[in-house]
């Protein structure tokens, strides 16, 4: 967990996908100046410990939303990258106490779109990853054979992880889709043009699922906007972060 010394502030949960927490650093340090933030580490990534009762995004959704009341945390601005966008929406259909009043998915995975599929991440070398992730796959590009040993297993341990709690079935919760359309907290789906993990056709079907969603894309990116486009997609962070807010 990695909170922010701000109490004044609207507070804002950062929440990384199959990539790990570094994924998403520029966003927490970019937004930790104006308020509390938390960006935590799912149990299971970066060597964290995993309990028994993890075995599914159903359950990091709860436990983050126990973390909110345990901290008594409203009006709380959720971001989730990827599989923490999935995350996310789960976390809003589940958000009896309301305590979320804004949401920014990041070419998030998790609804089934029969016209629009999810790659197949698990069947995909190094080098096909990176062609389907990045808008520029030859800068972004890393050689697993170049990693440092213990990189390396770090890597292989989150992509197990991810393929435990996410890999049947397939990055997807088959009811999520139809339950988004009771959500009402403002959610902003933004979006690489160049993701053909997630395309964005697939994000504009998340989008229209939610009672309040937008999609905004991002040009010259891919699945990580934040990363290959950082300035355009911490901006619409910003405009969502105060546009929505009680």
């Amino acid at each position: 967990m990695t909170p922010s010394d701000h109490s004044s502030g609207r507070p804002v949960l950062v929440l990384h996908g199959g990539g790990g927490p570094a994924t998403v650093a520029g966003i927490v340090r970019h937004l930790s100046g104006a308020g509390p933030v938390l960006a935590p580490v799912h149990p299971g990534w970066d060597g964290t410990p995993r309990p028994d009762w993890c075995t599914g995004v159903d359950d990091l959704a709860l436990s983050y939303l126990h973390l909110l009341q345990d901290r008594d945390l409203d009006d709380v601005l959720v971001v989730g990258s990827s599989l923490g966008g999935w995350i996310a929406a789960e976390m809003a259909v589940r958000d009896a106490g309301q305590r979320i009043s804004g949401l920014v998915l990041i070419d998030a995975v998790g609804v089934y779109v029969e016209s629009e599929p999810i790659a197949d991440y698990f069947a995909l070398d190094a080098r096909a990853a990176a062609e389907l992730s990045w808008h520029e796959p030859d800068r972004y590009y890393v050689d697993p054979a170049l990693l440092p040993a213990e990189q390396l297993a770090m890597r292989q341990g989150n992509m197990a992880t991810m393929r435990l709690l996410a890999g049947e079935p397939y990055m997807h919760d088959p009811k999520l889709l139809r339950r988004l359309r009771r959500v009402r907290t403002p959610a902003l789906l933004v979006w690489g043009e160049s993701d053909r993990i997630v395309t964005p056709g697939y994000g504009a079907a998340y989008a229209a699922a939610f009672g309040d969603g937008r999609l905004e894309v991002v040009p010259k990116a891919g699945h990580l906007p934040q990363i290959e486009q950082p300035e355009a997609t911490l901006g619409l962070i910003e405009e969502h972060l105060r546009r929505t807010g009680r």
